[in-house]
């Protein structure tokens, strides 16, 4: 079996991943206290690994974002018109 290449690099291990190393399962096995010493390192349960999206809008946030957007603009621009 080959090695995957985001295990070749040490600076692609920065980005994340879906697949761990079993040293990296059994570190998270163990911040969830599903891990003791005394288990055996074979048939590790399964870890949920999710890449996290922060500050994700969904479409209603989004349009009323770019509605803003659209009356600042056009206030500024009408300022700008007043101005000259």
């Amino acid at each position: 079996m080959s090695i995957d290449r985001s295990l070749k690099i040490k600076g692609a291990l920065a980005r994340h991943r879906n697949v761990l190393t079993r040293a990296e399962r059994i570190e998270q096995l163990k911040d969830e206290e599903r891990w003791s010493e005394d288990d055996s390192l074979l048939g590790l349960p399964k870890v949920a690994h999710r890449k996290s999206h922060a500050g994700r809008k969904t479409a209603d946030e989004k349009a009323k974002t770019e509605a803003a957007v659209t009356e600042a603009t056009a206030e500024a621009s009408g300022a700008k018109e007043k101005e000259s």
